[in-house]
C-alpha cells in the first residue's frame, strides 16, 4: 500500500488534493481511499488529508502515520507542524515553492531522502498563472504523479475533469501540466547531478 500525506491550509484545496489523487489511481483500476483531518475548520487553518492506493482492496481507516510521501502546500507550516513525522527513508517529498530544500532551511531532511525523491515545484505560481488564484492542489498532484511515477498524468488529468467540468477544468488541467512538466525536468536534473 503506498500512503500519502497532505498538509496545508484551509481554503488550499488540501482534501480536494487527496480526492484527486484517489479517482487517479481509481481510474487506473487501483483501489483508493481519500479523507481529510481538520482542527479548527476555518479558512488558513491547518489542515491535514490522507490518500491510500494499493492493488488489493483497503481496510484501514486511520489517519496515515507513516506517508510513502508527503505533500507540502503551503510552506508556512514546515516550522509549526512536525510534517516529517514518520516519514519513510525512501519516502517522497514535494514541496510548494519556488526556492529549495536548503533556502528553506530543510536541508538536513532532504539528505535524507534519496535524490529523485526530492522536488520542488511553484505550484502557486502556476496556478495563478493558469487560473488567476492560488489554488496549487491540482498542479501539486500532477507534480506528485511526475515525481513517484506511481500515475499517469492522463488519469490525473481526467480526476480534474471529471471534478471541474469546463473551462476551470480545462485551466487546472493546464497548470497540471505545467507542474507535471517542472517536476520531471527538475527530477532529471536532479539525477543527473547525483551521478556525476
Amino acid at each position: 500500500m503506498f500512503q500519502v500525506r497532505i498538509h496545508g491550509r484551509g481554503g488550499q484545496g488540501v482534501v480536494t488534493a487527496a480526492e484527486l489523487l484517489a479517482v487517479a489511481a481509481f481510474d487506473e483500476g487501483r483501489y483508493a481511499q481519500a479523507f481529510p483531518s481538520f482542527g479548527s475548520e476555518r479558512m488558513g487553518a491547518p489542515v491535514v488529508s490522507y490518500c491510500r492506493i494499493d492493488d488489493q482492496p483497503i481496510r484501514t481507516r486511520e489517519p496515515v502515520m507513516e506517508p510513502d510521501a508527503l505533500i507540502i502546500q503551503d510552506v508556512t507550516l514546515i516550522h509549526q507542524v512536525d510534517l516529517f513525522a514518520g516519514l519513510s527513508p525512501d519516502g517522497y517529498l514535494l514541496v510548494n515553492t519556488a526556492r529549495t530544500l536548503e533556502e528553506l532551511g530543510l536541508g538536513a531532511v532532504g539528505r535524507q531522502l534519496p535524490p529523485d525523491h526530492l522536488a520542488n515545484c511553484p505550484a502557486t505560481d502556476i496556478a495563478l498563472e493558469q487560473l488567476g488564484r492560488p489554488l496549487p492542489n491540482a498542479a501539486l498532484i500532477a507534480g506528485f504523479a511526475a515525481l513517484t511515477g506511481l500515475l499517469d498524468l492522463a488519469s490525473v488529468d481526467q480526476a480534474i475533469r471529471q471534478r471541474f467540468p469546463g473551462a476551470v477544468g480545462e485551466r487546472n488541467v493546464a497548470a497540471a501540466d505545467a507542474a507535471f512538466r517542472h517536476v520531471d525536468t527538475t527530477k532529471t536534473e536532479t539525477a543527473r547531478v547525483a551521478s556525476d
